[in-house]
């Protein structure tokens, strides 16, 4: 007890040293949850349960009021073990979205196929319709890596990271190296942890277009928007 003009404050040493020991572990284990996320982006934290945590907080209050009753606590001799799990979930979506592109730039198909879903929906803008499910992705993909010269790869210039199951991408195509033209692209993703294996359920591209008309792209929709305007119903056709 500290003496003086203040008020005294006591300490269990038993439970100072646990509290210390519990904080010494979260500090520790959430400096190598950062490693692991920066690295690879799929940590997830088990904390405590909930009844531990307050039966400690409980556990030091009682303490303390019977340190100001002059009553002996005999809390720490009952104090719960605590203790944090660093849980290992897999590959991140961004991994996932990265070996997509390198198994389509190797032309390894196998390798696509174990990272799109069953149902899988994959809208390429430069078609009518999306192509819907495992098995006609796989076909469009298969066409296109038999009938494009291998030389030619997709180059990812950025890629998002920051979220579980949604990844935006901004890539181009090169010829040995050098930039193909009319090739830069924007693609989303989305992926789902199935059957413990991250997936894409959905991807959409958007490829820069060989013609590109400039402002007259907004006269023409400013003209389709005057129309919708006087004729609301023509927007049930679209």
């Amino acid at each position: 007890e500290k003496g003086g003009g203040g008020r005294g404050r006591a300490e269990d040493p038993a439970m100072a040293s646990t509290f210390h020991a519990y904080r010494f572990i979260i500090l520790h284990n959430r400096v190598a949850c950062s490693a692991s996320i920066a690295a690879r982006g799929a940590v997830k934290i088990r904390m405590p349960d909930a009844s531990i945590t307050g039966s400690l907080l409980s556990r030091k209050l009682h303490f303390k009021r019977n340190r100001v009753l002059g009553v002996r606590s005999q809390a720490a001799d009952a104090l719960p073990s605590t203790s944090l799990q660093i849980v290992w979930t897999g590959k991140s979506a961004t991994d996932v979205v990265r070996e997509f592109y390198a198994g389509v730039n190797r032309r390894d198909l196998d390798c696509v196929r174990d990272l799109i879903a069953e149902d899988c929906v994959y809208d390429d803008l430069i078609f009518p319709q999306p192509f819907v499910g495992k098995k006609d992705i796989l076909e469009f993909f298969r066409n296109f890596t038999s009938g494009v010269s291998p030389d030619l790869q997709f180059v990812i210039d950025d890629i998002s990271n920051d979220d579980s199951s949604a990844i935006g991408v901004t890539w181009h195509l090169e010829w040995r190296g050098k930039p193909f033209p009319f090739s830069k692209g924007c693609s989303f993703y989305r992926c789902e942890l199935i059957n413990g294996k991250r997936q894409i359920i959905y991807g959409r591209d958007s490829v820069e277009p060989a013609a590109k008309p400039g402002d007259v792209a907004l006269v023409a929709i400013n003209a389709v928007t005057s129309i919708l305007e006087r004729f609301p119903n023509l927007a049930d056709r679209f």
